[in-house]
């Protein structure tokens, strides 16, 4: 089942695209990362497609996409707790606040967490809303290995329910994503390519 399009989709900040002439079909079930360097367009990309971007060209239908944690947009509050933070959220969804916490403390406030932890917070509320799709910024940013692993093996169970994610990082590995949207930073242009294709690609790159 389709659960995100985005057709001819584009952003130009002034006089630079940030991104331009995106085609991109989402199913449920997949995770889409979107990669490239700094200052390339993944935020803006992954805000785009969340539709909290006003785009300058095209259209994205489809969703409802809940945002995780993007760093600037989607922060913890300072002084809630993590469990205020899920109370909160309840309240507002009108739904009981009891979710899995995946080992974070209840008692940590928004500002004690660090960056994985925030992470986490963001996915569980992003889940507790019932979305199509997830999108989260900076997968990588932060994190040691044992952090990423974790990140991405949540990620995984999140897809294997049925619900898409949209992750951005600097790079990814193909075996955890589906498809790959390639950020090069020139003209707001992006590849987009299989895991297969994204593998192959870094394979020759790195000849």
């Amino acid at each position: 089942m389709t659960v995100l399009v985005a057709s001819g989709a584009g952003v130009r900040h002034r006089r630079r695209w940030l991104i331009r002439d995106l085609d991109l079909r989402v199913e449920a079930g997949e995770t889409v990362a979107i990669v490239g360097p700094p200052g390339s367009g993944r935020t803006s990309t992954l805000l785009a497609l969340a539709r909290r971007l006003r785009l300058t060209t095209g259209r994205v239908e489809g969703g409802p996409v809940a945002l995780g944690h993007v760093p600037g947009v989607g922060e913890p509050e300072p002084v809630f707790t993590v469990r205020e933070h899920l109370a909160e959220r309840g309240a507002l969804l009108g739904r009981p606040a009891d979710v899995p916490l995946h080992g974070l403390d209840p008692g940590l406030r928004g500002r004690d967490l660090g960056p994985y932890q925030r992470q986490l917070l963001g996915l569980i509320l992003a889940s507790m809303a019932g979305p199509r799709v997830i999108a989260l910024d900076d997968a990588d940013a932060g994190l040691d290995r044992a952090e990423r692993a974790d990140l991405w093996r949540l990620l995984g169970g999140i897809a294997a329910g049925g619900v898409a994610v949209l992750v951005t990082a600097r790079e990814v590995g193909p075996e955890a994503v589906d498809r790959v949207i390639r950020l090069t930073g020139d003209d707001g242009r992006a590849e987009i390519r299989t895991a297969a294709e994204y593998a192959e690609a870094n394979a020759v790159g790195a000849r």
